[in-house]
């Protein structure tokens, strides 16, 4: 699993209280880059939410590649399944790793009470992409591993057996495919993954995607009604309601199940699902697993062109950080840059290096192949009152309870149409805007 739609995570964001010592004074002491790796030393302990990398050895063969520059510093990993949780609680403490993924519910002002400072924006901002996300008084807290295309992973056979062979360019051409591949009677042409719920947030993030605007989130700020023809949410909520509606998912969403719908879809007993370009690597992993060919998992921008073209946001994924209290913080900067410069993971992952220049992944080659615009999410500078307005309304953009209704009256299991449906989300949006803004 990946993480769910950032910027409404302010919601919930996090006070915490800082330990003795953990005072913003600290954070004066940067986490600076070493010029000779010989002289940097010691243990430090990375903190990460890819329990899975620790039980396959994948971090433990990087950490051997690394020692080969830097054979003085010892890196251990701790795997956290309730990452965001469990970090939260230490971060009351010093002990939180010498290398961690920032936790959503860490307010920005307080980055410099617990991390230490990487570098001048200006300067670090000409290496990475996303570095404002992490940015306060011109320095910058962390820096993002990589990131996510928004989109749809799909099984490239079933399409192709049902003689699709272009990518849809609107909601329209994309229900007609999946028409296309029901006939077949092969495959579900789309899963829901309705039980599991966090796969409904992954439809937010496609915001700025079917309109092509980098700063199609931070408009809900002004718009009275996202959910009008028109909008990003009118597309992309539409198209979920309509493919439910349409039958063509599956028969009973409240059976589905995330990890046997990947080797559903790697296997061709399902179309597609709209996840982040992340789903790639394990959707191949469960083809192989099976004995089908990996090279079968493909990868789709969202189905709405923009003036001709097909677009889609990448945005980023954790950002590393240093501990303000790491007693080895060289040792701690080491690491970063040798991660995301030289380890290849963002690669393996299938992932858009935060690199400046770094090459596409495999699994997004085709986009640059058909033309697809390719739009770096940016920090938003109107998620607070974005944040207090969904609040406000009710809705939970952040959340899959609002969508799983929208999928029950979708399939008739509650009262409504997507029209009436779509009204009231957009009165709720309305009403809690004028009370935020004015």
């Amino acid at each position: 699993m990946r993480r769910g739609w950032v910027a409404v995570a302010a919601a919930t964001m996090v006070v915490l209280t800082a330990c003795s010592g953990g005072s913003g004074g600290t954070s004066s002491s940067a986490a600076s880059a070493a010029a000779d790796p010989a002289k940097v030393s010691g243990d430090i302990t990375v903190l990460t939410n890819r329990t899975d990398q620790i039980k396959d050895g994948s971090l433990k063969k990087y950490a051997d590649e690394f020692s080969r520059t830097y054979p003085n510093v010892n890196v251990k990993f701790e795997g956290l399944t309730d990452y965001e949780g469990e970090v939260k609680i230490r971060m009351n403490t010093e002990n939180y790793g010498d290398v961690l993924l920032i936790p959503d519910n860490v307010s920005i002002t307080q980055y410099p009470t617990f991390f230490s400072p990487l570098g001048d924006s200006a300067e670090l901002s000409k290496t990475y992409n996303w570095t404002d996300y992490t940015t306060v008084k011109d320095k910058v807290y962390g820096i993002a591993n990589y990131g996510t295309a928004t989109g749809l992973v799909y099984n490239k056979a079933v399409w192709q057996q049902a003689g699709v062979t272009q990518w849809p360019k609107s909601t329209q051409e994309f229900i007609d495919d999946l028409k296309a591949i029901k006939a077949k009677g092969q495959a579900i042409p789309y899963y829901t993954n309705y039980k599991d719920a966090w796969p409904l947030q992954k439809w937010t993030d496609n915001i700025g995607g079917p309109s092509c605007d980098q700063g199609g989130k931070d408009k809900l700020s002004t718009t009275a009604e996202p959910w009008a023809a028109g909008q990003d949410l009118n597309a992309i909520d539409g198209l979920l309601y309509n493919t439910v509606h349409e039958k063509l998912s599956e028969d009973d969403p409240t059976t589905t199940n995330w990890e046997k719908s990947k080797t559903l879809l790697g296997t061709g007993r399902i179309g597609a699902m709209l996840l982040g370009s992340w789903a790639v690597p394990q959707m191949q992993a469960a083809a192989t697993a099976a004995g089908q060919n990996p090279d079968d998992i493909g990868f789709m921008p969202f189905p709405q062109a923009a003036g001709g073209k097909l677009c889609t946001i990448i945005q980023p994924d954790y950002k590393y950080a240093v501990n303000v209290h790491s007693k080895n913080k060289e040792a701690a900067r080491a690491w970063i840059d040798w991660f995301l410069n030289k380890s290849g993971s963002a690669q393996a992952e299938q992932a858009v290096s935060s690199v400046k220049g770094s090459t596409l992944p495999a699994s997004l080659k085709p986009f640059e192949a058909q033309g697809v615009t390719l739009l770096l999410g940016q920090n938003q500078q109107n998620a607070a009152v974005i944040s207090k307005i969904d609040k406000g309304s009710e809705i939970g953009l952040g959340s899959p309870d609002y969508r799983q209704k929208l999928v029950d009256t979708a399939r008739g299991a509650a009262p409504g149409d997507m029209n009436s449906y779509f009204a009231d989300l957009n009165k709720k949006w309305a009403a809690s805007q004028k009370t935020v803004t004015g």
